[in-house]
């Protein structure tokens, strides 16, 4: 039986099922009961959708059997980590992997596998971070938390200075934005100001080399509209600042500082094989800043498919011609791998 190219149906799933068609691969979406609507209505793009009362149900015996079944290989995505769990991932399942699952427990700020760690094994630049009571108390701070009841989503509180982050703390506690759970080993960092991108990279295994794929920026809400108001409607409005991220667009970056953002993610591929072997396999994502000196500095890490990827999909990538001939979204450079690998039966290599 040939591949099934299986995604939980969230966050850049639209994007490997759209790639997985265009090679040729079955696609299986496994959805949660009421989010399914789109999945089901893509007959075209989705060969089949699974539809559970709860993302966690796809550790179970019974829809791994199914999964199985179809020969399925999982591409992995954020909501698949936060919503099944990095234990039941790693300890209980047994449908193959494409990609490290391993790495997937890694994009966490706290505890002994995160980012953090990952970013300065590979000496990349980030901002400076400490624990909440230990911030300095002269600089522009940012807490980045998990909201209390969308734990896929994250909060973001700006301070000016110390002083101000507690109260800010408070009065997201206050309004239940945040809880006491998600406080505990929260981490702040120092505000880095510069433009935004994320760098969509692939760690191709059948060819042996690192590429960029794509670059895109994120569009935030509440954030969004309140930047598109004049400077004196936002003084008079103040209005709370909201960063939950709702879509993506398409962005290129400077071509002289394409050969930094290259040389981190070299250095990303191998200190990930140092700390979690064998390391990145497949796509992965670094959210940059470039600051007014041109530096880039990494404030966040994607160790899968990063949500941003479905701004280029069917289009396909920026920078993917350069490597590949053609433009190609990370869904479809996804199938590419699987293909390639499956014809010279090294398929194991990509998968855990």
């Amino acid at each position: 039986m040939s591949l099934a190219v299986a995604s939980v149906a969230s966050h850049s799933a639209l994007d490997v099922f759209d790639g997985a068609k265009d090679e040729g691969l079955r696609t299986i979406a496994i959805c949660r009961k009421g989010r399914e609507r789109i999945y089901t209505a893509c007959r075209e793009t989705i060969d089949r959708c699974l539809v559970l009362s709860d993302y966690k149900e796809m550790a179970s015996p019974e829809i791994q059997e199914r999964l199985i079944e179809d020969n399925s290989v999982i591409v992995p995505n954020r909501s698949m980590a936060v919503y099944v769990g990095y234990d039941p991932i790693e300890r209980d399942l047994r449908v193959p992997v494409f990609g490290n699952k391993f790495l997937l427990r890694w994009e966490e700020r706290t505890g002994e596998k995160n980012y953090y760690r990952l970013l300065d094994e590979a000496r990349i630049r980030r901002p400076a971070s400490w624990r909440v009571e230990e911030a300095r108390a002269d600089t522009p701070l940012i807490l980045k938390i998990q909201e209390a009841g969308r734990p896929q989503e994250r909060a973001f509180i700006i301070a000016s200075n110390k002083d101000d982050l507690y109260s800010k703390i408070s009065d997201a506690l206050r309004r239940g934005i945040i809880g006491e759970e998600q406080l505990k080993g929260a981490v702040a960092e120092e505000l880095v100001l510069g433009a935004h991108f994320n760098v969509n990279y692939f760690y191709s295994v059948a060819r042996g080399r690192l590429e960029i794929l794509s670059i895109d920026r994120r569009i935030q809400s509440n954030l969004d509209g309140l930047l598109h108001l004049p400077a004196r409607h936002q003084l008079q409005l103040e209005l709370p600042v909201s960063m939950v991220e709702v879509g993506h667009m398409p962005a290129t970056l400077r071509e002289s500082l394409l050969e930094e953002a290259y040389s981190m993610g070299e250095r990303f591929v191998e200190a990930s094989r140092r700390l979690e072997p064998p390391g990145v396999i497949g796509p992965f994502t670094l959210q940059l800043l470039v600051t007014s000196d041109l530096h880039l500095v990494v404030y966040d890490v994607a160790t899968r498919i990063g949500g941003g990827t479905n701004a280029h999909m069917g289009i396909g990538g920026q920078y993917s011609k350069l490597f590949l001939r053609k433009p190609v979204s990370t869904g479809r450079r996804i199938a590419i791998e699987l293909k390639e690998l499956d014809r010279e039966g090294r398929l194991s290599e990509a998968l855990t």
